[in-house]
């Protein structure tokens, strides 16, 4: 039997909420699937998480036919760095077809965060995965 795609498929959020308590100055963690969907959040409300994750979604793609211009590479993207006034933006690959994005303030370690992002990625990656969907539903 299959479930709607806005169900998901267990409670995701503890998972993120030891990188969010691990690395100080971290204002929110994102699991999102490859089309934009919120799979799990921590420290953003709801509509915060949607529109980081849409966002999330573009960039992905973006940085994606970037890295096709490497042809030594497999032309996927695996961590996107952005700094802005007042913080940090991480998006990082994480499980099949899923990324983890983090806000994090300016102030924040980004060598203890992208080590933290990735231990959480090779513990959990499996985990971190988002499920194939077929016509809105998870199969």
């Amino acid at each position: 039997m299959s479930r709607q795609v806005t169900q998901p498929r267990f409670n995701m959020d503890w998972m993120l909420r030891d990188l969010a308590s691990s690395v100080p100055q971290t204002r929110h963690v994102v699991l999102l699937s490859s089309d934009g969907l919120c799979m799990a959040q921590v420290g953003a409300d709801k509509d915060t998480a949607d529109r980081l994750a849409a966002a999330c979604a573009g960039l992905q793609s973006l940085s994606g036919a970037i890295a096709t211009e490497f042809p030594e590479g497999d032309g996927r993207m695996r961590l996107v760095v952005i700094e802005v006034d007042g913080g940090f933006f991480y998006l990082m690959a994480a499980g099949v077809s899923s990324y983890l994005a983090v806000l994090a303030e300016d102030s924040v370690d980004a060598g203890l965060m992208g080590q933290c992002m990735r231990d959480l990625v090779a513990r959990l990656g499996e985990h971190l995965s988002s499920p194939p969907r077929v016509d809105g539903r998870v199969t």
